[in-house]
């Protein structure tokens, strides 16, 4: 099949699972969005679950997971260009493309098809696009680069930024390239606000007896540092306050429980938000049953 299907939702959601059986299915290769799973040994507070990529004894191939190590640096600019290798690769396969993760910006950065740069920051420049119009953003937006892609220009912010990389490009001579086209339909998994925050509480305290602490405290040992711990966020930032002493156990997993709460309520404004810029979504019901589900899709892809 052509089409690149994409599974996104919320964390807690079952993502992982609808797009591990859809490759069973349909002859599919999985591409994870997720920012954290990229990393080696971040294995159980990312929640990477390798062992959900097999279905009936089957394995499914899966790509950009424990592709670099915990002191690189890994960003947008990377996925964008790593995505596109495994997808040009699983064309070649002949398989079925399924796009599953909950990092908004890394989906967005694929699904918009426009090739980001990593520009630096120009502060006086921000401060003078945002002093005019949405509708001087665009005209001078229009002047000075084509629109290759309408969702550039639906608010101010993206407008602004926008204009930042062309003028960049401009500046410093940059031919601004353009990824080939993806054809995608998009399937997002939705379950009531206090289902996930059940969902989220007890897997959490699921990973915590599986040895959650214990991967932290051998990353610790391996030389991570404390700083890089709390910037990879969420798990490894409350559980680096814990192991030393920070937090007691208890605090931890208060704030821990309280913070994936609101990041998956972060991860669904996200997700809104891309409906409103043009993104057509079809939601799936995550108490459906998984043969529901399947059916679901299959259908729209008819």
């Amino acid at each position: 099949m052509n089409k690149l299907l994409t599974i996104l939702g919320s964390t807690a959601t079952g993502k992982t699972k609808l797009a591990t059986h859809l490759a069973y299915e349909l002859g599919g290769e999985i591409i994870s969005a997720d920012s954290r799973q990229v990393y080696q040994n971040l294995d159980i507070g990312t929640g990477k679950d390798i062992s959900e990529y097999k279905v009936q004894n089957t394995p499914i191939p899966y790509h950009l997971i424990d592709i670099c190590t915990i002191n690189e640096e890994y960003n947008v600019f990377r996925f964008q260009e790593d995505f596109h290798k495994a997808y040009s690769n699983i064309k070649e396969n002949k398989s079925t493309a399924i796009l599953c993760g909950g990092t908004g910006l890394y989906l967005q950065a694929v699904l918009d098809n426009y090739k980001l740069y990593p520009i630096p920051k120009n502060e006086a420049l921000h401060l003078q696009l945002e002093e005019k119009s949405h509708e001087e953003l665009i005209d001078e937006f229009k002047k000075i680069s084509p629109l290759h892609n309408s969702t550039d220009i639906t608010d101010k912010q993206r407008t602004i930024k926008a204009l930042e990389i062309a003028l960049y490009c401009i500046e410093n001579k940059i031919t601004p390239e353009f990824f080939p086209p993806l054809d995608s339909i998009i399937f997002g998994i939705s379950l009531e606000r206090e289902q996930i925050k059940k969902n989220i509480t007890v897997r959490l305290h699921e990973r915590l007896q599986n040895g959650m602490v214990e991967e932290v405290e051998q990353l610790i040992i391996k030389g991570i540092s404390i700083e890089k711990l709390k910037f990879l966020g969420l798990e490894y930032k409350y559980l680096a306050q814990y192991l030393i002493n920070e937090l007691s156990y208890q605090e931890m997993v208060e704030k821990l429980n309280i913070a994936i709460h609101q990041f998956a309520k972060r991860q669904m404004t996200w997700f809104r938000r891309m409906e409103k810029q043009g993104h057509h979504i079809h939601w799936i019901d995550g108490n459906w049953s998984m043969e529901k589900k399947i059916n679901f899709v299959k259908k729209l892809l008819e």
